[in-house]
């Protein structure tokens, strides 16, 4: 077997690579025969054969990724924190405000750039951020991106780039807070690794898409405050991670879909002001660890489900709905209540003495109903103020007038 080592020599002290016209390649050729070893030339070389190099090379990140981060930047604009001042040189890992790299690969993993922050340069301007301008296609070049938090600049328009689904690693997608517009992306089920989708605080519009239920990492769904339109997609229940899902201040229609019951995860659930219809499933009050249920400001109608008020839920609002019947008779040492608002609905009957027998309610509306009789004594009528009873039909007793 023969093995070719080769080394350079510098002369005079220099530390240049090779070649330089004083220095020499020295090619020595070993052979091994048996056991014995024998060196047979030393050639020195002018010409080189070959270079091994060995060094501690800076790593920047990739030029076309420096470049499409530049032409997001070019996309926006921000007058008065300067928060882009940072963005120059050739290594966008280094220093540049809001980006992350990956510490091995030295590929964009992060941007987070929040218009509401404790970072100095907020502080030191006393305010909050305001951006202009778009999220430009460029962002989708950044193909290793984990998360994008661009967030609460309240001026940034347009819309979500169609591109943002073919970001295979991406994790958080964070817009909350600006004015963007347009649908969400049809097939947003394609990014299987995201957790969380906060868009709340724009002006999406269009309906849920259909592909949103094939997230099977999701955590945390975010779409309050928007123009979303149509029905919940009946494969809602599909997202088995889902732990937040925050709908309020839409114009969500039609019933809750059955699905949802499968969510065993969830423990807040937000769907007050929209146009929701239907009766309220008796599946909301068995769900294991649903603790927040607003489904205040809808269209829904008939009996409240018994089991919602003997299950884990601590903070249920159903008020502004067209409910009837009685109030359930059933509450007990496992009601347990920060907050049960029952407003605005069409109840009728007595205000049942079992309420008396919840382990807490901390705050309690049934005002703007149909009830009538006395208002129970003891914990927790003795607490509440008139507030909490007034317009209904004959409601009497303290803190109301005396029977």
């Amino acid at each position: 077997m023969t093995l070719y080592i080769c080394c350079c020599i510098h002369f005079h002290g220099r530390a240049a690579a090779c070649p330089l016209p004083d220095s020499f390649i020295y090619c020595s050729t070993h052979t091994f025969n048996g056991s014995e070893l024998k060196m047979r030339t030393v050639v020195p070389c002018l010409t080189i054969l070959l270079v091994l190099a060995v060094g501690s090379a800076v790593h920047g990140c990739p030029p076309s990724e420096r470049a499409a981060l530049l032409a997001f930047r070019a996309a926006l604009k921000e007058p008065y924190l300067g928060i882009f001042n940072s963005w120059t040189g050739d290594d966008c890992c280094n220093r540049w405000y809001g980006v992350s790299c990956d510490p091995v690969t030295h590929r964009v993993a992060d941007i987070n750039l929040r218009g509401e922050s404790e970072d100095p340069i907020f502080e030191r301007a006393h305010r909050t951020g305001f951006m202009t301008g778009y999220i430009s296609p460029a962002i989708c070049k950044l193909t290793r991106l984990s998360s994008v938090i661009i967030a609460d600049w309240k001026g940034i328009t347009g819309e979500i780039p169609r591109c943002i689904t073919s970001l295979p690693f991406l994790r958080i997608l964070d817009l909350i807070g600006n004015r963007l517009s347009g649908d969400l992306p049809a097939d947003i089920g394609r990014l299987h690794r995201l957790t969380v989708l906060n868009v709340a605080d724009n002006l999406i519009s269009g309906s849920i898409p259909a592909s949103l239920t094939a997230l099977p990492n999701l955590m945390h769904l975010d779409l309050r405050n928007n123009k979303i339109s149509g029905t919940l997609p009946r494969n809602f229940g599909n997202m088995r991670m889902l732990s937040r899902a925050l709908l309020s201040r839409n114009q969500i229609s039609g019933p809750l879909p059955a699905s949802i019951s499968r969510i065993y995860r969830l423990a807040d659930l937000d769907l007050s002001l929209n146009q929701l219809t239907g009766k309220i499933p008796e599946f909301m009050g068995r769900m294991a660890v649903l603790a927040t249920l607003n489904l205040d400001g809808n269209k829904f109608y008939g009996n409240i489900p018994p089991s919602l008020l003997v299950s884990g839920i601590s903070n249920l609002n159903l008020s502004r709905n067209y409910l009837t019947g009685e109030l359930p008779d059933v509450l007990g040492p496992r009601s347990y209540f920060t907050v049960l608002d029952l407003s605005y609905n069409n109840l009728k009957g007595r205000i049942p003495k079992s309420i008396s027998e919840a382990s807490y309610i901390g705050h309690l509306d049934l005002s703007h109903n149909h009830l009538c009789g006395p208002i129970p004594s003891g914990a927790p009528f003795d607490h509440l103020e008139a507030a909490s009873f007034v317009f209904n039909d004959c409601l009497c007793g303290k803190p109301l007038k005396p029977c």
